[in-house]
């Protein structure tokens, strides 16, 4: 325990050039309060490179990373143990940092006694549900979680060396180089690690460790070729309509309740996500058809998707994913026509969102007339079409359709 303990204080230097993450403010104002904080995320995200981040505003902390195989065996009854190593190599810690924590069983136990002793505790997990079935049930209350997704459009433009102003995006020497990294962004995504070397077999890699690690193993899966096709079959049709009756038949697989629990992984992997269909019935909402995001363009396009005829689809999933980023409550709508996205604050939905790569005459009318139905049903005078770089005010039917780059509203340069 020594040796891991001293090993792994070695790697808690925050490497120079380290990209600051935008979910970053929101933890360190919390740093003075007493609740526990919990980053969760897909592996490989950058939720360690955030703890080191914190770090750097913290004094008279220890780190310890559960992921090290040398915690395989570990038991919560040894955490007392570790706790004195702890003491012994960094003296009287006041915030304790956990990587990976919920690999160990019945961790909580632990963590909240650390609380009870007035202590800080910062862990990282990659399971949304484990994490929150454990800590809910003894920490009801105790907590505050952040959830670490890939880098923001923003964030990749500050690896590229870039940092855009607002007004900048009007002159167009800025303007065509940041189109330029936007169009390799819908390409390569936000994966740190990924877009330092560009190899593929990195993401691929990634995927298996969620699909193998997090998945397969940690729920004792015994169909896994039924996963494996499964996760095939979402990466080919982001931002597609599927019901589980649909994948249950082309699976093989005896029933529905089989392929919405291997989602449920998916999504509590956060390697893709469900949509539900808006409706002011819960029960109809949920059995209605859903649609399906991936949490990188990377997996999307090494997985699956063909990106070259996809790119509509691939922005669509970007402007998903920013919005999970940021807590919206977000359905798509479908009645004569579709919409991809309405966006509900409290009980009405206050926006309505549609998303192409460029409005021309071919889909003009399709975007539109979806949009403007999904505007009717909610009674709102606004709506607004993403797209790759147009920019324009439509008047239909009486209402007003903004036309605005997907990029400057990713960069907080634009509103909805």
């Amino acid at each position: 325990m020594r040796q891991i303990v001293a090993q792994q204080r070695g790697e808690t230097v925050l490497p120079a050039g380290t990209v600051r993450r935008e979910v970053l403010d929101g933890i360190l104002a919390s740093l003075n309060d007493k609740r526990i904080l919990i980053l969760t995320g897909m592996r490989r995200s950058g939720k360690s490179t955030i703890l080191k981040q914190i770090m750097q505003h913290t004094s008279s902390y220890c780190y310890v990373s559960f992921e090290d195989e040398r915690f395989i065996d570990f038991e919560a009854k040894e955490f007392e143990q570790l706790n004195e190593v702890l003491v012994e190599f960094y003296g009287d810690p006041k915030v304790y940092f956990f990587d990976e924590i919920q690999n160990i069983d019945k961790f909580e136990t632990f963590v909240r006694r650390l609380q009870d002793q007035g202590r800080k505790v910062i862990i990282t997990g990659s399971n949304a549900s484990l994490l929150s079935k454990e800590l809910g049930t003894r920490l009801t209350g105790r907590y505050k979680p952040f959830e670490v997704y890939p880098f923001t459009f923003g964030e990749y433009l500050t690896f590229r060396g870039e940092e855009p102003k607002r007004e900048e995006v009007y002159v167009t020497e800025h303007k065509v180089r940041i189109l330029r990294h936007f169009e390799k962004y819908l390409s390569e995504g936000g994966l740190p690690e990924y877009l330092k070397t560009g190899d593929n077999d990195y993401v691929r890699t990634v995927y298996e460790n969620i699909l193998y690690r997090d998945i397969i193993a940690r729920y004792a899966i015994r169909k896994q070729r039924a996963v494996k096709e499964l996760a095939n079959i979402l990466a080919t049709n982001i931002a597609s309509e599927f019901s589980y009756n649909s994948l249950k038949k082309t699976l093989g697989l005896s029933n529905t309740v089989t392929v919405k629990e291997y989602i449920s992984h998916f999504d509590d992997s956060y390697l893709f996500f469900e949509l539900q269909r808006f409706d002011f019935s819960i029960r109809r909402q949920l059995a209605l058809p859903k649609k399906i995001y991936a949490v990188d363009p990377a997996f999307s396009r090494l997985l699956g998707l063909n990106f070259s005829a996809n790119k509509g689809r691939v922005l669509e999933d970007i402007v998903f994913i920013q919005m999970k980023r940021t807590g919206r409550d977000v359905y798509y709508y479908s009645g004569k026509n579709e919409c991809d996205f309405v966006v509900r604050e409290g009980t009405k939905v206050n926006h309505a969102v549609q998303v192409c790569y460029a409005l021309n005459e071919k889909n003009r009318g399709r975007e539109i007339d979806g949009l403007v139905e999904a505007m009717k049903a909610f009674g709102l005078k606004k709506g607004t079409i993403l797209t790759f770089e147009q920019e324009t005010e439509l008047a239909e039917s009486g209402r007003t359709i903004r036309v605005i780059p997907a990029w400057k509203w990713l960069l907080g340069f634009a509103d909805l």
